[in-house]
């Protein structure tokens, strides 16, 4: 796709760019760097998610950078012909509520669950959607700004865990683009004092709870945490020499938060969630990372042990999985 095609789907509307309810640094710096590119060629853009930013990372993100989201509660002015642009998220997804408006497109960097015909579609499998925005100021030589530029630097190094997971020649390549036009000192603020204490409580619940089977390691946090913690933890638990499959899973008020990390080529991090959550719930993702929900009102069909439900239902899908490549 030519992004400039976007911008002209876009002219002359109300435009909302949107990212899924609980934005990470790579929703947020997509969805920055996107409002600002818009912005150069003349189209204003709102930045709005539902659900809440609920990580210190992502909160400091919006002072450091200068970047203001709106949460759905005060977008009281949007209308069904106004239109919206999904950035490190899909329509139909569970991760995003479907706002009044009219999503007319999409750019994710997630395999594709729910195919939908959007006016304009980006969707590549690249280890941060940050690289692809990045990619529209370098295809179409749009100025980009030191701030905007550190964003998106940052939001890849997140996303791809400083380019140790998921990541693709795009990013790579993005990140040297970026790197020559950043305030990198933006950057490596961004690197201080981005852990909560409460976050402690969630680590020590995880290393308390963790049992390896097998070179797969299942950890339960029994308390509402963040989302964006959950999945911290799980890049902690996959750090574990005997571990190349890392489940996490936190009861939460709505439910229980799954996040799964593999580093096991036979295995698909995305299918492997979506399989072994099928009987209660859902979920998809990367090859190397994804993530699920069960409803609060499915808990009962896990039965009386939730965690030996939960444990077999992935060892099962796991064995499956790892036979069907044999």
């Amino acid at each position: 796709m030519n992004p400039l095609d976007l911008t002209d789907v876009l002219k002359d509307h109300t435009v909302y760019i949107q990212t899924h309810n609980f934005p990470d640094p790579d929703a947020i710096s997509s969805a920055f760097g996107l409002q600002e590119f818009l912005k150069f060629h003349g189209i204003s853009a709102v930045l709005c998610y539902d659900g809440k930013i609920d990580r210190l990372s992502a909160k400091k993100m919006l002072d450091t950078f200068g970047i203001t989201m709106h949460s759905k509660n005060d977008l009281s002015d949007m209308e069904e012909e106004d239109f919206i642009v999904l950035v490190d998220s899909q329509k139909m997804n569970s991760n995003v509520t479907d706002l009044i408006g009219d999503e007319v497109a999409c750019i994710d960097h997630h395999p594709v669950f729910f195919p939908y015909d959007y006016q304009y579609q980006d969707i590549q499998p690249v280890g941060a959607c940050a690289s692809i925005i990045a990619s529209y100021y370098q295809r179409t030589n749009t100025p980009i700004s030191p701030r905007c530029a550190a964003a998106l630097a940052y939001g890849i190094k997140m996303d791809t865990a400083d380019f140790s997971r998921g990541t693709t020649m795009l990013d790579t390549e993005m990140l040297s683009f970026l790197f020559a036009h950043a305030d990198w000192g933006l950057v490596t603020d961004m690197y201080c004092n981005t852990m909560e204490f409460d976050d402690l409580q969630a680590y020590g619940a995880a290393i308390q709870n963790i049992q390896i089977f097998g070179g797969t390691g299942f950890a339960y946090i029994p308390f509402n945490c963040a989302n964006a913690l959950i999945a911290i933890i799980s890049d902690f638990i996959l750090s574990l020499d005997v571990v190349d499959i890392a489940v996490i899973y936190a009861m939460q008020t709505e439910g229980i938060r799954f996040s799964v990390r593999c580093e096991q080529n036979r295995v698909h991090a995305g299918n492997l969630i979506s399989q072994a959550l099928l009987p209660w719930g859902g979920g998809g993702g990367h090859p190397s990372m994804a993530g699920g929900m069960i409803p609060i009102d499915h808990l009962p069909l896990l039965g009386e042990d939730i965690h030996t439900s939960i444990q077999n239902s992935f060892l099962n899908t796991i064995e499956e999985m790892e036979a069907a490549v044999s």
